[in-house]
This record gives C-alpha cells, structure tokens and sequence, in this order.
C-alpha cells in the first residue's frame, strides 16, 4: 500500500516539474517589467512650472480645488491689506486687484475691518483703500458700511468706548473720501449729544476733530448746530477735562481744522466725480449676512471670467493713467530745454488782441443757427441749456438758475423743460457718471423751485427690472432734493 501512493507521488510531481519547464521555456528571456512612469518622465520642472501643470490638471469644480484656491486668497487679502501705508497704497490695489475680490469680498471686509481696528492711525489708509476699490466694485463699499454701521451700533448699546472711538473714526474717513454721505455723521453726533455723558461728549470730539474740515464745505449749517449744541452743555454735570475739551475743539474750529485735514496728503487718489457715495443711515442700516466663511460654487469658471473682465478694465485704466502722467513729464522736461528758444521767440512775437470779439460772435452765430434750425425753437433750446450743463466738470448753479429764470419769464418754456426731463430719463443708461449727476441736479433745482411740475416723475417706474443707471440717476435727484430742504431747515 506504502509503495503504491509513494509511486503515485512522484508521478505528480513529475507532472509539475514538466508544467514549469514548459512556461519557462514558452515566456521570452529578454522580457523586463516595465518600471512604473513618474510624473515628469524624468526631467527636471520647476516648481512653479509643475504647480502649474497640477493646477491646469485638476478638476475646478471639485470642492477640494475650490477650497485651496479659497485659502489662499485668505492669506493674500490678509496679507496685502496687512502690508498697506501711505508709501506702497497703489501698489496694494494693483495686487488686490489680482485677486478675485468679487468672490472674496467677505474676506476683504473682515480684514479692513480688522486692519482699522488695530491702530487708530490705519484708519486714513483702510478708507483710501475702500475709496478706491468702491467705483470698481460697488457690492464691497456698501458692505463694508453696513458693517461699520452696525457695529458702531452695536458697541454704542454695550458702552464700549475704546471700540467706538476707532469705529467713528473710521466712519469719519469714509464720509472725507466720499465713500459714505456726510448724514450720517449728523445722525451720530445727535445720538451722542442726546444724552451728554463725559464718554459720549468726548466721542463727539473726536469724531467732529475727523470729519470737520469736510462738514465744513458740505454741510456749514449742520455743523453749526452741533458747535450750538457742544456750547450749551455749560449747564450739564461734565468734568473739567471734558469742558477743557470742547474748548480746544471750538480753537480747532477757528483753525479751519488745519491739523486734522479731511484727506491726509498722498490718500487724495479718487475724483470726487467718479466716487459712488453710499446712503445710508442709522435706522436704514440693516445687518448683513456672513460672507466670509467657505461655500461652493457650481458655475466657478464662469464666475472667474465674469471678474477677469473687471481686473481687464482696471489695469487698462490704470496703465492709461501712467501713460498720460509720463507724457506730461517727458513735455515738460522737453520744455526745459527749449526754454531760452521760446524765450526769444516770445520777445519777438507781438500779442494781438481781438477787439471784435470774433470767435465768441462765431459761437454764438452757430448756437444760433443750430436753434434756428430746428422746428420748435423754445425745444431746442432747453435742449441745448440741458447738454452744455451735462458737459461741465461739476455741476454749476448758473444752469439751474438759467432754466428757473426762464420758466418764470415764459410759462410756456415749462412744458418743454418736462418733455426734456422724460428724454433725459428714457437714454439715462448712455450716460457717463459726470453727465448723470449734473442732469439730476439741473432737474431737482427746477423740480424744488416749482419751475417745473412733480408729475414729470411719473416717468420714473421703480421696479425689480429697473435698470442701475436709472436708480443711480434718480437717487442723484432725490439726493439733491434733501440737500436743499436741509439748507431750509438750517
């Protein structure tokens, strides 16, 4: 029995050994496994080549993607805002500007926030910087107001002096580079001398010190009431450093507050006529959402060419800019060196004087003939009284003046000042921000003194679908409108 499976043993193992030689014999003996492929195939790439190379590869609606891109623009916008003064201001935008601020918005409110709250010196730069970046990006500005509002709000109810006192000055550099309207600064210093404590009188200080130089040229009746009311607290229960205080702010006053400019020098950066001012109030001041925090995005690209677009116009404005002050440079360095050239030529020319007037008959001979031209005169010249007013620089009361004097001459001229008013509103949407605004104005001058009728505003449907240039424009009349009731009520 022992022998028997002992043959059969060998008999399998006989089997095996004939299975092993035949693979053996059938796979090639220069086969080689091939080594597994690297991620560069050998070569040496850059590092930033190669991130390059991992982010072109990768997916940019996964989540993972959106949430690296997310934190690094976290720690650009900290950091940025961080490193910004007076000297590097303009820098700093070109490198915020880089960044998609649009989506970062939250994060760019929470740091300047942050940044103005730290040091009260940083106030001026945080403003300049918002003043900036507001013309651009209008969702930003009005964020970063609501924020700053509320939590003057907020402070004020808890009694934390420390942080309204960086709150309000912040408040007064926003409404000095036109960002917020100069209201609310009345509306503060009411709330404060309304219940003149120590801490509350000493805020107002402060806060007129800031934003008095500005109050001044907007609002001089304004300020004068609040001046009124500082110098009746002699009767109320106040320390002497307190009474001593309201005493240096009345010298300051008589200073024309010329150690406390409104706008330091080198943070003067934005025309006050392309600056959108925001209006907004303490009882209008609504609490914003949270956008600082992480959330995807579905349509992510789409999102990012929307602000390549803005970033596009922004540089080519700038680039503009430098080229037309380079220009100026290099002529007048050209000047210089043919100073004594048209030295001489001047001394040889002769000045003539035209006597006759003749370029002004040649002006107003082709304003002539441009009225006559047309069939309804009295139309054209409205017309043309509403386009001269929108080609100016800033808007001059002299317009307002000129079509109030003729309404009131010749009641006639009324209808066709409200027939301009309606096509003025109907290509609102062409017209630049400058035009926009001196139109408005001409229009509240006429609408406030009666030279025209109210009813010219039932052409004025604010809806959902109401484009933004229109509101722009209507809220530019009404603007103009409270400006004048409060030079009455003052």
């Amino acid at each position: 029995m022992m022998m028997k499976m002992n043959n059969k043993r060998n008999k399998d193992d006989a089997k095996k050994s004939e299975v092993r030689l035949n693979t053996t014999s059938n796979s090639s003996p220069t086969q080689t496994t091939s080594p597994v492929p690297s991620r560069t195939g050998g070569l040496y790439i850059p590092p930033a080549t190669l991130r390059l190379l991992d982010t072109s590869s990768v997916d940019k609606s996964s989540v993972e993607y959106q949430r690296t891109q997310w934190d690094a623009l976290e720690r650009n916008i900290n950091l940025l805002v961080d490193q910004a003064n007076e000297s590097n201001i303009c820098p700093i935008i070109n490198e915020l500007f880089k960044q998609n601020i649009v989506r970062g918005c939250g994060l760019f409110v929470r740091s300047i926030i942050r940044a103005q709250s730290t040091t009260l010196v940083r106030a001026s730069v945080c403003a300049a910087l918002v003043s900036i970046i507001n013309p651009w990006i209008e969702i930003i500005g009005e964020l970063i107001v609501k924020q700053v509002i509320s939590s003057f709000r907020r402070q004020y109810k808890s009694n934390d002096k420390t942080k309204c006192l960086s709150t309000t000055k912040f408040i007064a550099h926003l409404v000095n580079q036109n960002v917020l309207h100069e209201i609310i600064t009345l509306e503060i210093l009411i709330l404060l001398l309304g219940s003149p404590s120590d801490d509350n009188v000493e805020l107002a200080i402060e806060f007129v010190k800031e934003c008095g130089q500005k109050l001044c040229e907007v609002s001089p009746r304004g300020l004068n009431s609040i001046f009124s009311k500082l110098e009746n607290l002699h009767n109320k229960p106040l320390k002497k450093c307190t009474r001593d205080m309201i005493e240096d702010l009345v010298a300051v006053r008589e200073g024309q507050f010329k150690e406390n400019p409104a706008v330091p020098r080198g943070l003067d950066l934005v025309h006050k006529n392309i600056q959108y001012t925001h209006m907004i109030t303490l009882d209008t001041c609504e609490p914003q959402p949270i956008l600082d925090l992480f959330t995807y995005d579905e349509k992510y690209e789409e999102h990012e060419e929307q602000y390549n677009v803005i970033r596009a116009m922004f540089f080519r404005k700038s680039s503009d800019d430098e080229d037309k002050s380079n220009f100026s440079i290099s002529n007048d360095k050209g000047d210089g060196n043919k100073d004594n050239v048209d030295d001489e030529k001047k001394e040889k020319q002769e000045t003539i004087i035209d006597d006759r007037e003749t370029n002004l008959l040649i002006l107003r001979r082709a304003m002539c003939l441009e009225i006559e031209s047309s069939v309804d005169h009295e139309m054209k010249l409205c017309q043309v009284i509403v386009n001269i007013c929108a080609e100016q620089q800033t808007y001059e009361d002299f317009f307002g003046l000129l079509g109030q004097r003729i309404c009131t001459l010749k009641k006639e001229y009324v209808k066709y000042f409200e027939k301009v008013f309606q096509d003025q509103y109907e290509i609102v949407h062409g017209l630049e921000n400058v035009k926009l605004r001196n139109v408005a104005k001409f229009f509240a001058h006429l609408l406030f003194t009666k030279s025209i009728s109210w009813d010219v505003l039932n052409c004025c449907n604010l809806t959902k679908d109401t484009k933004l240039s229109e509101c722009i424009y209507f809220k530019y009349l009404l603007l103009e409108i409270v400006e004048f009731l409060d030079k009455l009520s003052f």
